[in-house]
């Protein structure tokens, strides 16, 4: 029977398939986002007869075991902490990020890691050549026979040498390269895309091989290619950070193993990425002393506090408009966060050109650190230096008040043990929050009592606000 050629219309953002063109797309509502592709119909004898032959059963829930060992730990304890507890047999994994951050140099730390315990890894390459591979492997270290590298791109040819080494481990670099020939449409396309990715999720699912996927992302910062790529895989990691900065971020947005939460923090060096265990004292590393402007907040990633520094710089605009600049949390926040002091605490910025900056370059959006935000702008706004041994954490609403945020006894545990000595919180969560010794813990109720605490803290008259 002879292939027919079509074309159909897909849409880039989540891979619905339509006979023709749509100015907004019927499954997600985004508009403008239709392509045209040709395809090629498969005639009955492709993939799905062989994979008939061996037809799944319905079994009972209470047949089905668990076993937690099927983990293997990856050797980096910040990738194990961000997949659950180690790498799942059998499991799909997609890494995404920006050109350049890392992606491929943290797969081949794992594939070294991984075959010094006896794992059997491929890599397959289709951007680069087994030397260059070879050239970037030598940073890290020795890698032992068990260490395959194979240069190609053919889905086909893939899946046959898949199929014949039969690793533990497979690492695809990258997605958007490989290819189908029966479909007829260009590599990284809509249609390539989600072919290829049908297939390694066959290879995972029917012989347990754990598939590392790399994927390129598009100027917004997601991965190129449909939605349906992410909706495929078991976990979905981005790699985040300024490819001219040190520090890299490991967050998990797709996790069907564990939690989504969790971050994993590392330090670009010549010889690879390394881990970063206290990211808290690594971020607060170079902290300005007796400087306006400037305070320390703390905000959860999973189960980890973190502190960071919030920087912020307010002074009179000659413009018509003044200027508004954030750099590291949500830009609509920060506004919002200065109509309140206007408005409930007679704080008359809007003259003013605003600078907020997260110290470190990393990017934190929890609500937990607007009373740092709240604190930083005042303190720059009267030019009152906030002592360095305090902290502070809390969530503002637009009445001013100060709402109760999560796990507040695990933030100023991480303050106590970094030597901070004040932590500035919600009032109302001191009722779950059990004594800490060494550390004096301030409730504040409304955003007035943040700048009362500002203006009489050298006056020393905080009795009325100890708690």
């Amino acid at each position: 029977m002879a292939k027919g050629k079509t074309t159909v219309f897909f849409c880039q953002n989540c891979g619905y398939e339509s006979s023709k063109w749509q100015g907004q797309c019927p499954a997600c509502h985004e508009w403008n986002t239709f392509t045209e592709e040709p395809t090629v119909k498969k005639s009955s004898s492709s993939g799905r007869v062989r994979m008939s032959a061996e037809r799944a059963r319905p079994v009972k829930l209470s047949g089905i075991e668990t076993d937690e060992k099927q983990r293997i730990t990856s050797g980096i304890g910040e990738l194990d902490r961000v997949l659950g507890g180690g790498i799942v047999a059998g499991s799909l994994m997609l890494v995404g990020g920006d050109p350049g951050i890392g992606k491929s140099t943290l797969l081949l730390q794992v594939c070294h890691h991984l075959c010094e315990q006896g794992k059997k890894v491929l890599y397959v390459s289709g951007e680069e050549s087994a030397r260059q591979i070879k050239l970037r492997a030598q940073r890290i270290g020795d890698f032992r026979d068990d260490f395959l590298i194979l240069c190609e791109t053919n889905l086909e040819l893939v899946r046959e040498s898949i199929e014949q080494e039969k690793p533990d481990f497979a690492v695809i670099d990258s997605i958007q390269t490989m290819f189908h020939e029966d479909v007829s449409a260009a590599p990284g396309s809509v249609s390539q895309v989600r072919e290829s990715t049908n297939v390694f999720m066959q290879i995972a699912k029917g012989s347990g091989v754990s598939i590392f996927l790399v994927g390129h992302v598009t100027k917004e910062g997601v991965v190129a290619g449909p939605r349906v790529l992410e909706h495929m895989v078991d976990t979905v990691l981005y790699f985040e950070g300024d490819r001219y900065a040190s520090y890299r971020i490991l967050r998990g947005v797709k996790n069907r193993f564990g939690s989504t939460n969790e971050i994993g923090v590392f330090e670009m060096r010549r010889d690879g990425l390394h881990e970063v265990t206290n990211p808290s004292e690594y971020m607060l590393d170079g902290k300005p002393q007796n400087a306006s402007g400037s305070i320390v907040a703390c905000s959860m990633e999973g189960s980890r506090p973190i502190l960071i520094e919030i920087q912020a710089l307010v002074c009179e605009s000659n413009l018509p408009m003044p200027r508004r600049t954030t750099a590291g949390t949500d830009f609509n926040r920060v506004n919002l966060l200065l109509a309140v002091l206007e408005k409930r605490a007679g704080m008359h910025m809007s003259a003013c050109d605003v600078y907020v900056n997260i110290a470190g370059g990393i990017r934190m959006t929890e609500p937990a650190i607007d009373l740092g935000l709240i604190l930083a702008l005042v303190s720059s706004y009267r030019d009152l230096v906030i002592d360095e041994k305090t902290i502070a954490f809390g969530e503002v609403g637009l009445s001013g008040e100060i709402r109760a945020v999560s796990m507040a006894q695990q933030r100023v545990q991480e303050a106590k043990k970094l030597g901070f000595e004040t932590v500035l919180l919600p009032k109302v969560s001191l009722k779950s929050l059990p004594k800490v010794e060494g550390i004096r813990v301030i409730g504040l109720e409304t955003v007035r009592d943040a700048v009362q605490y500002l203006m009489e803290r050298r006056s020393g008259d905080l009795e009325s606000m100890f708690v």
